[in-house]
């Protein structure tokens, strides 16, 4: 038997006694005989909640007749939760929060094998994603943005309900009419700005926004469209610790003051100077997302015990100062900023390697990072905002009507995830982390 793990509620009795439910326990599977499909599953009801637990197989127990996706994909601890739950409760030792199922507003699924191998993990946390554009080659058409849907789609699990919001990816030959086409296809979203050489992929981005790109982002503000901004200039000669800076001064202000009403979303923000812009703009026209490791990771992790490769991304980590920053600004419960998680899954051996990949594979840790972020706040309260109001609404969509439920109970992330070309490392690999997601 495989050395995962199963999760079961052990309940206590009604509201009129004062007791709670017990906290969750967990117990390796091969301690166990190789139990029958109903014996894998547990329900337990207590006070006026009727809150149902129940242990599933999947991948835990490779029962035939039982499938979990969520263990499936990830091999983690899952438990699936039905029932009416109040937002916030501690039982126990245990605290738990319920809140409307979030959306994941910056993300790479990438194509072919690692699309299959990391899709599952955001279709089990979010409702819905805006998909990067920067495959090889990029998806710098309509008809492209469609043809990806399509395959990301296919790959999803046939039990998950995961919308991809697709963006085109900006060039200095974008036309007019191809934003008009891509507002029509009601699949695309926004359209994403790399400054030309800034991160992955790319090379095709744009080198002169200001002399080459002015009637595609007339037509924009016209279509109501967004634009997504990886905000950092790729001048050598200025330090990558203050790119950001300089591109909010030398072109987003600029931008803004041009263009009034064009939606920006200074994507994935990592200094107290790009806090302090966005803070700055007209709410409703610049927001900005927020990413799991900009949050609880400084520049110093990066080289603590070694070079740490899977600490490496993309604007690159920050001085402790602006992690502060960011942390006091999306807990302050302001509706400027939302999650973006910016997963960026690369394969292990494009990461350990003379020159590696920028990007961190956090798909399935994210929710569990920013619980923390936010209860060491002492903001849960504003979580459910961050993670599924503010994104929606700044985008001018349905906020989302299921739950997902974070329980306050240790698990351990898996050192790797498999796939058919090789293996990614995720985020926090191998260590403990105090959050569980849970389906509602």
């Amino acid at each position: 038997m495989p050395k995962y793990w199963i999760w079961q509620e052990l309940a206590t009795a009604n509201a009129s006694s004062k007791r709670t439910p017990a906290v969750l326990q967990s117990q390796p599977v091969n301690s166990h005989p190789s139990p029958d499909a109903d014996s894998c599953r547990r329900r337990f009801h207590y006070a006026g909640d009727q809150l149902c637990l129940h242990s599933h197989r999947g991948s835990i127990f490779h029962h035939p007749s039982l499938t979990n996706p969520i263990s499936e994909a990830l091999n983690v601890p899952s438990v699936n939760v039905v029932g009416r739950l109040n937002p916030v409760k501690a039982t126990g030792a245990k605290m738990e929060v319920s809140i409307t199922r979030p959306d994941d507003w910056h993300l790479h699924l990438r194509d072919g094998d690692l699309l299959e191998a990391v899709i599952s993990h955001s279709a089990f946390h979010f409702g819905r994603g805006i998909i990067m554009p920067n495959l090889k080659p990029p998806i710098k058409t309509t008809a492209a943005a469609i043809s990806y849907r399509e395959s990301i789609l296919k790959a999803i699990p046939t039990n998950c309900d995961f919308t991809p919001l697709m963006t085109l990816y900006l060039t200095d030959t974008t036309s007019p009419e191809e934003i008009k086409l891509a507002k029509e296809s009601g699949v695309v979203y926004a359209v994403k700005l790399y400054p030309a050489g800034a991160t992955t992929n790319s090379q095709d981005g744009v080198t002169d926004l200001f002399g080459k790109c002015l009637p595609v982002l007339e037509e924009m503000m016209k279509q109501n469209m967004p634009l997504l901004v990886h905000g950092e200039v790729t001048d050598p000669e200025v330090d990558v610790f203050d790119r950001e800076k300089v591109f909010i001064d030398a072109i987003l202000r600029p931008l803004i003051a041009r263009f009034p009403r064009l939606k920006v979303v200074m994507e994935h923000v990592t200094t107290e100077d790009g806090v302090k812009f966005v803070e700055s703009c007209k709410e409703g026209f610049v927001a900005a997302t927020v990413t799991p490791q900009h949050l609880v990771l400084n520049r110093n992790s990066l080289f603590q015990g070694g070079l740490q490769p899977h600490n490496y991304c993309l604007p690159v980590l920050k001085r402790e100062i602006h992690r502060r920053a960011i942390v006091s600004a999306v807990t302050s419960g302001s509706k400027r900023f939302f999650l973006g998680t910016d997963s960026a899954p690369h394969d292990r051996r494009k990461k350990e390697c003379s020159c590696g990949c920028a990007g961190i594979f956090n798909a399935f840790v994210a929710l569990s990072v920013y619980a923390k972020v936010f209860e060491e706040a002492g903001a849960l309260d504003k979580l459910e905002a961050f993670t599924s109001f503010n994104g929606p609404d700044f985008y001018g969509l349905q906020r989302n009507t299921t739950k997902v439920k974070l329980i306050r109970s240790p698990w351990k992330v898996p050192e790797s995830v498999p796939y058919a070309s090789g293996e990614i490392v995720p985020m926090f690999a191998g260590e403990t982390l105090e959050w569980l997601p849970a389906v509602v």
